[in-house]
């Protein structure tokens, strides 16, 4: 119930409406390419037909990534690799849309975070503002100057994190929020205008 209550308060504030575009955007994409912020990576693009039922070792008690999704998260790969992004740390929730999302684009150097875990599978309210907490101290320890860690979650915590509702148009499945050294949220970038910077 307190769960609820939290989320509720939380999705009453109000939304921004778009990501990143032309000169935003492009200065995000540096941002990326030079290394030392965070980025937070949403899970890629899911089959809405499926449900959440809580249970993290189960692939179909999931809402899994659908075939759009599995090809969205490799192209992206292939747009970090095409762009020169030097990726650095790259940490996953376990929640098997994150997973694949991170395998897709990035390969066997993801690390599972338990961190990153969905609200979804956090029903304790105490261990969800702990997980909140420290995804708000990790978005503020810069990366290495010569690379960009990625976290690879979902919606509702980063939202959380920030203190606002976000609205799936600012930061949709397969999207980016990038954190400059500190904390402070740079903007929000799509996996389609990444790709564009890319050529792809």
């Amino acid at each position: 119930m307190r769960r609820r209550v939290l989320l509720a308060a939380l999705l009453a504030r109000p939304a921004l409406a778009e990501t990143a575009q032309g000169a935003e955007a492009a200065a995000l994409v540096a941002a990326l390419r030079a290394g030392g912020v965070v980025a937070v990576m949403r899970h890629g693009i899911t089959d809405r037909s499926q449900a959440d039922r809580g249970d993290l070792a189960r692939r179909e008690a999931q809402r899994n990534l659908s075939a759009a999704g599995r090809a969205q998260s490799v192209r992206t790969g292939e747009a970090f690799a095409a762009l020169g992004i030097p990726l650095g740390a790259v940490l996953t929730s376990p929640v098997f849309r994150a997973l694949d999302t991170a395998d897709l684009a990035f390969g066997p150097r993801r690390v599972v975070e338990p961190a990153l875990t969905a609200d979804d599978y956090t029903p304790d309210p105490a261990l969800l503002r702990r997980r909140i907490a420290w995804l708000g101290e990790r978005v503020r320890r810069a990366s290495a100057p010569d690379a960009t860690d990625v976290l690879v979650g979902h919606i509702v915590p980063l939202g959380m994190m920030l203190g606002r509702g976000l609205a799936q148009e600012e930061f949709p499945e397969g999207g980016f929020a990038v954190f400059a050294p500190g904390g402070a949220l740079r903007g929000m970038l799509s996996a389609e205008t990444l790709w564009a910077a890319a050529g792809l």
